[in-house]
């Protein structure tokens, strides 16, 4: 499939389903999936027999065969995994929307669910598989020796890099922060719904590996987040607002390791993610400035600076200003993570904002901006990443 294909809006998120965000769902990841999936299904006002495609991420417990039985679903054609955690988001929307482009299969369910914060906790060290020798663990052989244990010790390395390279007060980690927790604090289905925070309440919150405060550091989150990946003349008939699938990327950049690239010559900044975003905007036939809102993955505060940074909305070092300017507010220039992001609504591996990308489409979020045509939503920075581009269907609109 050509990016043009994409870039012309032949393909479309349809529906969209999730648990409740919690801290221990008292249930099993199987049945976190498939209540998802049920939901988005019924969003989308399909039953589970219309499903032929499934994909998700390759640290996803639950196995397609599994799930298209618990579901009732038949015959599947097409399946994928996408590695590298909250990199994958996006991509697996990509690989179902190649699937549908290309006629591999007619509509694509994309899922993700987890206990992860009643069951493995991605925060803590590494698990045992995470250290036994493989080239995929090769890294870490690197970095474990010297106490970069977890991603949040690892995040540090270039978040300091970054404070010390472009002079950066890191009050500008904690103002994403505080907009995290604000549009949280009026999203009835965030974990953190009704509790704002201050940035007085950042800078007091502990320290977890400096600079990065408790509360610069994404929520562990148990939960479930499914997406039905469809034509978009099919979804034309469905009974909500399709999100036109614009554009979607992934990208690999050079020297590329897991969360520790620190070898290339400036680690403030990514390449996969820069060239992600060069090809959405050759797909979509769009800039930076065509965006009207955004869903920035937000596992660490930083990355949502080099990221504004990456993707050009601001010139290198100037994603702090341009945050205390207030452009991501809701009347700002770009109003960004307006469901609370994983710091203040759920971490699922950035698939809950996908699904808030196609509410800010559909003109249904909590915290709607107005004139939304076009958003972008991005995958976790960091490691090998994806990104997408969603945009209104004028068609069914009119």
């Amino acid at each position: 499939m050509s990016g043009a294909q994409l870039g012309d809006g032949t393909v479309a998120i349809a529906g969209i389903g999730a648990t409740e965000f919690s801290k221990a769902s008292g249930r099993s990841e199987l049945a976190l999936a498939v209540e998802a999936s049920l939901a988005a299904l019924a969003d989308a006002g399909l039953s589970p027999d219309a499903v032929d495609g499934m994909a998700t991420f390759t640290m996803e417990t639950n196995p397609e065969n599994a799930l298209a039985r618990a579901l009732g679903i038949g015959e599947l054609s097409f399946f994928s995994r996408v590695g590298f955690g909250g990199g994958g988001g996006c991509a697996s929307v990509m690989h179902a929307a190649m699937a549908v482009a290309t006629g591999v299969a007619e509509t694509v369910l994309v899922y993700r669910a987890f206990n992860e914060r009643s069951g493995r906790r991605f925060g803590q060290g590494p698990p045992p598989d995470k250290v036994a020798v493989t080239t995929e663990n090769e890294y870490r052989s690197w970095v474990n020796p010297h106490g970069l244990l977890t991603p949040a010790q690892q995040t540090a390395m270039v978040a300091q890099r970054y404070l010390n390279r472009y002079g950066t007060d890191p009050e500008a980690f904690g103002r994403v922060s505080v907009l995290a927790r604000k549009h949280a604090a009026t999203n009835p289905h965030a974990w953190f719904y009704q509790r704002p925070i201050t940035l007085a309440d950042h800078q007091n919150s502990r320290w977890i590996a400096e600079p990065l405060r408790l509360l610069d550091c994404c929520q562990e989150t148990d939960g479930g987040q499914a997406l039905v990946v469809t034509s978009v003349e099919r979804a034309r008939d469905l009974q909500t607002e399709p999100a036109v699938i614009r554009a979607a990327s992934q990208g690999i950049g050079p020297d590329q390791h897991t969360m520790v690239s620190y070898y290339r010559d400036d680690i403030t900044h990514f390449p996969e993610v820069a060239g992600v975003a060069r090809r959405l905007w050759a797909q979509s036939g769009l800039v930076p400035g065509s965006i009207d809102a955004a869903v920035l993955y937000d596992h660490f505060t930083p990355y949502v600076l080099t990221q504004l940074e990456d993707y050009g909305f601001c010139g290198a070092g100037e994603a702090g200003d341009f945050i205390a300017e207030g452009h991501l507010e809701l009347t700002g220039r770009l109003p960004t993570n307006t469901h609370g992001g994983q710091l203040g609504e759920g971490y699922l591996h950035g698939m809950n904002g996908i699904a808030e990308g196609v509410r800010l489409v559909r003109g249904t979020s909590v915290n709607q901006p107005t004139g939304v045509e076009h958003v972008l939503v991005t995958a976790g920075a960091g490691v090998p990443t994806s990104g997408l581009v969603l945009g209104v269907d004028h068609e069914r609109t009119n």
